[in-house]
């Protein structure tokens, strides 16, 4: 459960002009309590602790982010097509910044790594970085994103669409081939949430 200390009164507002559900908290320790989409988010004195599936959709409106971040990305699917994840990771000079790893159903691997690298550029997006380096061990998908190779796969050409449109709102970014080993934890996500499913 990620935990967020911070003017607790300033983070209501922020949560409210985001469109979140606010309403008074459930006991005398609890200040207030916002819903927003998968996520709660429960106020304390001075913190904010973020519960539910997918807490990404609060800390997104309340951590002031901004500046550069790495994103790493990998998909996972047993069967090819068979049950498929996506996992990515978001890192910054301060450590991990964000990370998730979520089963996507049935898919092929290049369509769970597409999903992977749409899920954590959107996290990426939502924390408002400005511009971002993505590393991959996919290298179709890095070729493809790049322009280098082509897409003949529709399915696969609309995921490459939405995910130069994600490019377009950084200031900056590049996409960049990396060895399995350099992608582990994204990976670990990937498969940790099959494993889990």
């Amino acid at each position: 459960m990620p935990v967020i200390e911070c003017d607790v009164a300033a983070a209501r507002e922020k949560l409210a002009a985001a469109g979140a559900d606010v309403r008074a908290g459930n006991d005398d320790h609890e200040r207030w309590r916002a819903e927003l989409r998968d996520a709660t988010a429960v106020a304390y004195d001075g913190k904010v602790v973020i519960q539910g599936a997918n807490p990404t959709d609060v800390e997104a409106v309340l951590r002031e982010q901004g500046g550069h971040a790495y994103v790493y990305f990998d998909g996972a699917s047993r069967g090819n097509p068979g049950p498929a994840a996506a996992g990515w990771v978001i890192v910054t000079s301060n450590g991990i910044a964000a990370e998730g790893g979520e089963t996507i159903g049935r898919a092929t691997n290049n369509q769970a790594e597409y999903e992977a690298l749409i899920r954590g550029l959107r996290a990426a997006r939502d924390y408002g970085f400005d511009s971002v380096e993505v590393k991959g061990d996919s290298e179709l998908i890095v070729k493809q994103v790049t322009g280098a190779w082509n897409t003949n796969d529709p399915e696969l050409r609309e995921h490459r669409v939405t995910v130069r449109e994600l490019l377009t709102e950084f200031d900056d970014w590049e996409l960049d081939h990396v060895p399995r080993e350099i992608n582990e934890r994204a990976d670990e996500l990937a498969n940790e949430a099959l494993d889990d499913a």
